[in-house]
């Protein structure tokens, strides 16, 4: 299945976090949009790899996306091998994305800065045809997404561009919502048992809003979600630019 947009996160909920309100900007314009956990997200502190793939089905749902797959390179521990890429790669080649979200250049958990490096290499890779990769036995043809952006998590990042996400912000709530192993439900506090982590507290919905009305600020909007660039962004038409 063609979808536009390739959204990657080396955990599950790390698109939700940090793109889905331009995710959701995309699909209500008519775009399709495709989702790609690298890992099963096991190594988290609360809930499991069965609980975060339930999870991460429902907040698709909520979401609209076309579809999501989950690799399983290996949480917290994946390398740069050959093997890895090529997973990237098929799935790549299967859905040729236009673009691609990626995790951020650089953040607090190792993991997403070195999903950000895997990934841009398999996006290169996927379109030298002397890498071959096969899907049910048929080799598969090279693509290679136009841009890849990176979209900024825990680190403040300046971004190189930013999407209004106003209209969203609620809906993008939900979608992460539905991962209610990980994140506090102020509907069922009852369920808010658990080891603590930095993300589980009833106040770290504020945090992502003020991330969000940061980056907002940058367009003159009253929330936005930032993204970086490693290669400059060609433009056909400067007067399409906010």
């Amino acid at each position: 299945m063609k979808v536009n947009i390739l959204a990657i996160g080396v955990h599950p909920d790390d698109v939700e976090l940090s793109c889905c309100g331009t995710l959701l900007r995309h699909i209500d314009l008519g775009y399709s949009v495709g989702l790609l956990d690298l890992t099963q997200g096991e190594m988290g502190t609360r809930g499991t790899a069965k609980t975060r793939k339930k999870e991460g089905l429902a907040s698709a749902k909520i979401m609209g996306a076309s579809f999501r797959k989950t690799l399983n390179l290996g949480d917290g521990f994946f390398g740069f091998s050959t093997k890895n890429k090529k997973k990237i790669i098929k799935v790549i080649r299967s859905c040729q994305p236009d673009i691609v979200l990626a995790n951020a250049l650089s953040d607090r958990h190792p993991d997403h800065g070195r999903a950000a490096k895997l990934i841009t290499d398999a996006c290169f890779l996927a379109g030298l045809r002397k890498v071959e990769t096969k899907k049910k036995g048929v080799l598969q043809k090279a693509w290679r997404p136009k841009v890849v952006y990176h979209y900024i998590q825990d680190h403040t990042l300046h971004p190189d561009l930013v999407v209004d996400i106003t209209p969203y912000l609620e809906k993008k709530l939900e979608c992460i919502l539905a991962y209610k192993t990980q994140f506090f439900d102020p509907k069922s506090k009852a369920k808010n048992k658990g080891p603590q982590t930095p993300i589980s507290g009833e106040d770290f919905f504020e945090s992502i809003k003020a991330k969000n009305r940061i980056h907002g600020r940058y367009i003159n909007a009253k929330f936005g979600e930032g993204f970086n660039v490693v290669r400059p962004v060609g433009v056909s038409d400067l007067l399409g630019l906010e």
